[in-house]
């Protein structure tokens, strides 16, 4: 099991939400996103979550099809409903929606509010760093200086 609730992972990321209207060209939102340096978007309209459009949303469902983002609006290529979690999920089970879902990145919602969004790369960060810890913890035992030691 891995150890660990999105709401600890929340607690590390900086706060900024990037997000852009559902009636916004593809082409805007990709323009965020390069700005930003940023692979998907929350879109919102007022405070409520319609969607996430990302990268892979762009070139799969517009460039391949030779389509003009200037001319679609993000509505038209993001999923609905959108996939979310809230602060209480584990990681290992936003890892398992990814996986089943296949995306890369998840709003949490906390009482229907947007409070953040996490990606793959932030989940596997935090495994690799759980990781670490456990690893030092038990070479910490092993040697005789965990806490508690005579």
């Amino acid at each position: 099991m891995i150890p660990g609730v999105i709401h600890e992972i929340l607690a590390h990321k900086r706060p900024d939400l990037y997000t852009v209207p559902p009636d916004a060209s593809v082409f805007e939102g990709i323009q965020i996103m390069a700005e930003r340096n940023i692979g998907a978007l929350l879109v919102m309209r007022g405070e409520q979550l319609v969607g996430v459009v990302t990268e892979r949303d762009y070139t799969r469902k517009v460039a391949l099809k030779g389509k003009s983002s200037r001319e679609i609006q993000v509505e038209a290529i993001i999923d609905k409903p959108p996939v979310w979690v809230t602060p209480a999920h584990s990681v290992e089970d936003c890892m398992k929606l990814m996986t089943t879902r296949r995306v890369r990145h998840l709003p949490v919602l906390d009482a229907d509010r947007v409070v953040g969004i996490v990606s793959i790369g932030d989940l596997v960060n935090w495994v690799i760093s759980a990781q670490s810890a456990t690893i030092h913890q038990l070479e910490s035992y092993i040697s005789g200086h965990y806490a508690g030691s005579d």
